[in-house]
C-alpha cells in the first residue's frame, strides 16, 4: 500500500541550476500529473537510448508502463525530473526513479533517463543527487541497479557513485548502491557545480 506524499518538504522545492555547458535547468519531484510529459519525453529518446533504458527500442511504451513511471507517491516510488528552462516550451529532459522493494523496504530499484541532446553534461548526476537525498529522507538506504553491460554511461555513473557489482546474466549487469556512500561521492566532486547546487539547495 502506498503512503501519501502529502506535506513532504522536498515536494515544494524547485532546484535551479545549470548543466556543465551552461544550459539552465530546474529539477523537481515528479507527480502523477506528469504522465503526459513523461510520455512525450520517452518519444523524444533515440531508439538506442530507449533500448539502453527500457531494454526495448520501441518508439512508444505500453500505457501501463508510462502510468507506472508517473505513479509517484514520494515514499514507495520516489522520482525527480529535469526541465530545460531556456528551451522553448520548457520540455522535460530527464528523469530518475527509485522504486522501493516490497520484500525489503530499505532498498529500491534505481533507473535514470536523459534525452540524447543532454548526454554528457552532468544531468544524470544532478538528478541522482536529488533522488539520493530524497531516498535518505524516506528511509531508503540502498539501491539496486540493473543495466545492460554495454551501457557504458550507466556503468560509469554507478562506479562513480561507489556502486558494487553483484552479478551479470544475459548481458544485464546488477549493481548495488549505498545511499550514504553515493551522496558522499557526489559531495566530494567539487568540480561538478550542478551537483553541488543540488546538494546545497537540498541541505545535504
Amino acid at each position: 500500500m502506498m503512503v501519501s506524499a502529502c506535506a513532504r518538504p522536498l515536494d515544494g522545492i524547485i532546484i535551479h541550476s545549470a548543466l556543465a555547458d551552461g544550459t539552465r535547468v530546474c529539477l523537481r519531484t515528479i507527480t502523477p500529473d506528469d504522465e503526459e510529459r513523461i510520455r512525450e519525453g520517452i518519444a523524444k529518446l533515440s531508439a538506442e537510448a530507449r533500448y539502453l533504458r527500457f531494454f526495448s527500442p520501441a518508439p512508444a511504451l505500453p500505457d501501463a508502463v508510462v502510468h507506472r513511471l508517473a505513479d509517484v507517491d514520494g515514499h514507495d516510488h520516489i522520482a525527480w525530473g529535469a526541465i530545460c528552462t531556456e528551451c522553448p516550451g520548457w520540455p522535460a529532459i530527464g528523469a530518475v526513479h527509485a522504486v522501493r522493494h516490497v520484500h525489503d523496504g530499505r532498498v529500491g530499484e534505481y533507473s535514470v533517463a536523459v534525452l540524447d541532446a543532454f548526454h554528457g553534461k552532468g544531468l544524470a548526476r544532478m538528478m541522482t543527487a536529488a533522488l539520493l537525498v530524497d531516498c535518505r529522507a524516506e528511509g531508503v538506504t540502498g539501491l539496486d541497479v540493473h543495466t545492460l553491460s554495454e551501457n557504458r554511461a550507466a556503468v560509469g555513473l554507478v562506479h562513480a557513485l561507489g556502486g558494487t557489482w553483484k552479478s551479470e546474466s544475459a548481458g544485464v549487469a546488477e549493481y548495488c548502491l549505498d545511499v550514504e556512500t553515493a551522496i558522499a561521492a557526489l559531495r566530494a566532486d567539487q568540480d561538478a557545480r550542478g551537483v553541488q547546487d543540488v546538494l546545497d539547495q537540498l541541505g545535504a
